[in-house]
């Protein structure tokens, strides 16, 4: 029997948070981290191109693929929410969740490529991007309520 998790997971574009960004800014395995303006600086002027901001087009783009991949992998797609600059999916999935967030991340970057207005830039997405194992009812509603509602509100918290 397969073991499935409820995944909540966020990943952003290319040089939209840098690391030391004035935000907030989570570091690889420290979590939370306040901000760093040298740092972010420093990040900034050494990005290979660009940031990346996706258009309206582009975020349909983006919900569609995570759509469609989940299908083909018969996972289960709770939410999705492509913004300007950052994703945020909640998905039933059978892989570990760097797995699931990584397939999803390329598939994406597939369909940008491929669309009416093909999206090409070296790098579509920041390295990486957070995963949280959601474990209890409460944890899956807060999520689809932050996907799906949050983005355009003030006033609901990011789900702890």
């Amino acid at each position: 029997m397969t073991t499935t998790h409820v995944y909540f997971i966020t990943w952003t574009t290319y040089g939209t948070f840098l690391p030391g960004d004035s935000r907030g800014w989570r570091k690889r395995q420290s979590g939370p981290q306040q901000p760093r303006p040298a740092l972010e600086q420093w990040s900034q002027d050494h990005m290979a191109h660009e940031a990346v901001r996706l258009s309206d087009d582009d975020r349909t783009t983006v919900q569609l693929a995570c759509q469609q991949h989940c299908e083909f992998r018969g996972w289960t797609l709770l939410a999705a929410n492509a913004r300007s600059n950052h994703v945020h999916v909640v998905v039933i999935s059978d892989r570990e969740p760097s797995t699931t967030r990584n397939q999803l991340k390329a598939n994406c970057t597939r369909a940008l490529r491929q669309q009416r207005t093909p999206l090409h830039v070296p790098k579509t997405w920041s390295t990486g991007g957070d995963t949280k194992v959601l474990n209890t009812d409460d944890q899956i509603e807060s999520a689809i309520l932050y996907v799906t509602e949050a983005q355009d509100q003030k006033g609901i918290e990011y789900p702890s």
